[in-house]
C-alpha cells in the first residue's frame, strides 16, 4: 500500500483528506469537551481544598472524550451515527437538529473541512512518507490549540507538552530528512524548544515590569517552545514575526469594527498556531520573500 501511495500522489492526498475529515469530527468533540474536563478537575481540586461546592453546575458522572454520547445542546436528543458523518450529515439535516429543529452551528463542518484540507496540503507538500505523517500530526494539534484558545483563552498542557516531547523525539530521526527538512537535528530541536519558550517568557516579564499587567499566558510560551522543538530555532523569528503582524492587524480591526475594548484580552494562540503551520509548510520561502522585499 505504501508503494501505491508513493506512485500515486493524488490517491495519497485523497485518502488523507477522507481520513482527516473523520478526524476533524473527533476534533470538534475535543474542542468542546477538553476545556470542560479541565474545569471539572480544577473545581474538584478547589472544592477539596476549600470544602465548599462551586456555584456553577458542571456535568456529573463520567465525562471525557468518549462518554457520554453526543447530544443536541438544545433538546438533549442523542445524535445517531448517521447524523454524525462529517460535513455530509450537516448538509442532510439542513444545519438543524432532527428533533427540535434548532440550528446547528456551522462551525462543526467548518472545522472538519479545514482539518481535512490542511492535512491534504501536508500530503501534497511532503508526499507519502514519515514527514507527511508527522506534518499531519502537528496540523491536528495546532487546530485543537487554535480553536480551544479562541473559545476559552486556554492552551491545554495535555496538548502542547506532549507535542513538545514528540518534536524532540522526532529529532532523533533527522537523517531520514529528504528534500524537505521537517526532521531536524537534536541540537536544533533542543535549542528551538528553549529559545521558543524563553523568548515569549522574556517579553511577558518585560511587559509586566513596565505596565504591571500580563500581556500573554504561559500557554503561549509552551506552544512556541513546542514549535521550536518541531521546526528548529532557525524558524522562530518567522513564526514570531508572522503571528505578531497578523495578531496586530486582527486586534486593531476588532477594536475598529466590533468596538473591542482594549482591556479585553485577545487570544494569541491561534496566531501562533497559524504562523507555525505556515512556517512548517513554506518557512524558508516566506523568509526569503521577506528579505527580497524589505531588506
Amino acid at each position: 500500500m505504501f508503494e501505491m501511495f508513493t506512485e500515486s500522489a493524488p490517491l495519497f492526498i485523497a485518502v488523507v483528506f477522507a481520513f482527516c475529515l473523520i478526524i476533524g469530527s473527533f476534533l470538534n468533540v475535543v474542542i468542546y469537551r477538553l476545556p470542560i474536563m479541565m474545569e471539572r478537575e480544577w473545581r474538584e481540586q478547589c472544592e477539596e481544598i476549600a470544602k465548599t461546592p462551586a456555584e456553577q453546575k458542571l456535568p456529573t458522572g463520567r465525562f471525557d472524550l468518549i462518554v457520554p454520547r453526543s447530544r443536541c445542546p438544545s433538546c438533549g436528543t442523542l445524535i445517531k451515527a448517521w447524523q454524525n458523518i462529517p460535513v455530509v450529515s450537516y448538509l442532510l439535516l439542513g444545519g438543524k437538529c432532527s428533533n427540535c429543529k434548532e440550528s446547528i452551528s456551522a462551525r462543526y463542518p467548518v472545522v472538519e473541512m479545514m482539518t481535512a484540507l490542511l492535512a491534504a496540503l501536508c500530503a501534497w507538500r511532503f508526499g507519502a512518507g514519515p514527514e507527511a505523517i508527522m506534518a499531519i500530526v502537528l496540523t491536528l494539534a495546532l487546530v485543537l490549540v487554535a480553536m480551544i484558545d479562541a473559545d476559552t483563552q486556554l492552551i491545554p498542557d495535555s496538548i502542547v507538552l506532549p507535542l513538545m516531547w514528540i518534536g524532540l523525539a522526532m529529532s532523533l530521526y533527522h537523517p531520514l530528512a529528504g528534500a524537505e527538512t521537517l526532521f531536524i537535528s537534536p541540537r536544533d530541536a533542543i535549542v528551538g524548544a528553549m529559545a521558543g519558550y524563553l523568548s515569549l517568557w522574556s517579553i511577558y516579564w518585560l511587559f509586566k515590569l513596565v505596565t504591571g499587567k500580563e500581556g500573554m499566558g504561559y500557554g503561549d510560551f509552551k506552544l512556541l517552545g513546542a514549535l521550536g522543538a518541531w521546526l528548529g530555532w532557525q524558524h522562530l523569528h518567522v513564526i514570531i514575526l508572522m503571528s505578531a503582524v497578523v495578531g496586530a492587524i486582527v486586534g486593531i480591526s476588532m477594536m475598529a469594527v466590533r468596538k473591542h475594548e482594549r482591556s479585553e484580552p485577545i487570544p494569541f494562540g491561534p496566531y501562533l498556531a497559524a504562523a507555525g503551520w505556515m512556517t512548517m509548510m513554506w518557512g524558508s520561502d516566506i523568509w526569503n520573500l521577506y528579505l527580497d522585499k524589505f531588506i
